[in-house]
């Protein structure tokens, strides 16, 4: 199968030129349109944390068209690693990839696992120059209202309960079109250029496997932009500060069940211990040394309403202003759980479903983003610092790649729309497409002196 873009009709913009058309012999065919049309496609097909098949077949089958020498699942991610991944989600989503046409060849190369790596090498001595792009959409049904843009211009989700609501999409397609750009203008760099294509990012699953797995130890530079749909478009922020480091937690209580009336003294109440443990999770005290959060966010518990509950499951998520508090909050969290355990004589098992970690960019590669920043088309307002108060697990590749030496920078691309319009927070200006793939084009000239 060969992707092509969506033919949904496109917005009336007026786009300037490239800032690349202002140096000399240096090519950028990609247009506006090129970029809204590669992202609209991707909208469609959106897939949860592992279950990335289409996008990883998208991806491998494009990249290896350009040129790319392209791994993807087992070929580059040790399962052992793997962390965080529902089995019926996965079955379930490959078999809708099968249904849409993905390669059976490409199936059996996954081996059950997404994600792709794709390397270009110019033939020339110089540093591995890493970028990481997102995968996975999140559980949620998108809205079917006309004031919601993708289900006015005919690319709304095609698989009921997933949608694209974090710009992963466009990130995607910044990422095929940079290719492009690389490729275009290989004649005029240097060294390698790596894609590093992960999977989970939402529970921050796919970071650590991909670590763990060496992948990105021969990385020198590693950037990532992300479009944020919460501030203002036309704003680019260089070196987002304050990521959370967080550890994404299952509990499962496991007791003994009984029947409510006849013989409730022979029951071990597992809902119980799990409520009661809730209550003393959300109340994990404060940190002196920076700041903390905690979620009880799912409780699944019970077999009727005359029966003594005999199984629950907790999903749990604590967060820390650094590594010390988040294993704090985590030791204390999973010490909670087991004291609620105990005290309803139930057994309690944690098992970690993601992590991420703190993160300080490089301010070589912060001031080389503020000056791309500048170069972008649609920027309006550069910020040096942002106060993110959030957590994202590429945080783990930026820090593997600086305890190897390398450098890593991370910045923000504006792209919210007006709040007064429905559902704005699902979904972004398209021009944002723009200042990103522009950002990362001038990145990409800059560091290799070719300004």
């Amino acid at each position: 199968m060969t992707f092509s873009p969506a033919t949904a009709p496109l917005l009336a913009v007026e786009v300037p030129e490239s800032p690349v058309h202002a140096l000399p012999h240096w090519l950028d065919s990609t247009s506006y349109e090129d970029l809204v049309s590669l992202r609209r496609e991707v909208h469609r097909y959106p897939e949860v944390g592992w279950g990335e098949f289409m996008a990883t077949y998208r991806l491998g089958e494009l990249f290896e068209t350009l040129g790319f020498t392209v791994k993807v699942g087992r070929e580059f991610i040790d399962p052992q690693f793997v962390m965080g991944r529902d089995r019926d989600e996965v079955f379930d989503s490959e078999a809708k990839a099968v249904e849409d046409g993905i390669s059976s060849q490409w199936l059996r190369r996954m081996g059950g696992i997404t994600g792709c790596l794709a390397t270009f090498d110019t033939g020339r001595k110089g540093q591995n120059y890493g970028f990481r792009f997102e995968l996975d959409a999140i559980k949620m049904t998108e809205p079917e209202v006309a004031q919601h843009i993708p289900f006015r211009e005919g690319f709304s989700s095609m698989r009921r309960g997933t949608m694209h609501a974090c710009a992963h999409d466009g990130h995607q397609a910044v990422a095929m079109q940079l290719a492009r750009f690389i490729v275009e203008n290989k004649d005029r760099l240097s060294g390698r250029f790596t894609f590093v294509f992960q999977p989970g990012e939402e529970g921050s699953r796919g970071a650590s496997p991909i670590v763990k797995s060496g992948a990105v130890d021969d990385i020198d530079v590693l950037l990532h932009g992300h479009i944020a749909t919460d501030r203002p478009f036309g704003e680019v922020y260089a070196a987002p500060e304050k990521f959370f480091c967080t550890t994404k937690l299952d509990f499962t209580f496991e007791g003994q069940e009984s029947h409510a009336g006849m013989l409730p003294q022979k029951g071990r109440n597992a809902l119980l211990a799990a409520a009661n443990a809730s209550l003393m999770l959300m109340a994990l005290p404060r940190h002196s040394d920076g700041s903390t959060r905690v979620n009880v966010g799912r409780l699944i518990a019970g077999e009727g309403r005359n029966v003594v509950a005999s199984h629950a499951k907790m999903e749990v998520e604590v967060r820390g202003a650094n590594e010390t508090i988040n294993h704090d909050l985590t030791r204390e969290a999973i010490m909670r759980a087991q004291g609620a355990a105990m005290s309803y004589g139930v057994t309690c098992e944690h098992t970690i479903m993601g992590e991420a970690s703190d993160f300080v960019p490089d301010e070589s590669l912060t001031q080389m983003i503020t000056v791309c920043g500048r170069r972008a088309r649609f920027v309006h307002h550069l910020a040096p610092r942002v106060s993110l108060n959030t957590s994202d697990d590429v945080t783990l590749i930026c820090r593997r790649v600086q305890e190897r030496g390398g450098r890593a920078g991370y910045f923000i691309v504006g792209g919210a729309l007006p709040r007064p319009h429905e559902h704005s927070e699902l979904d972004f200006d398209e021009r944002a497409l723009v200042t990103l793939y522009d950002i990362y084009t001038n990145l990409v000239i800059g560091l290799s002196g070719r300004w």
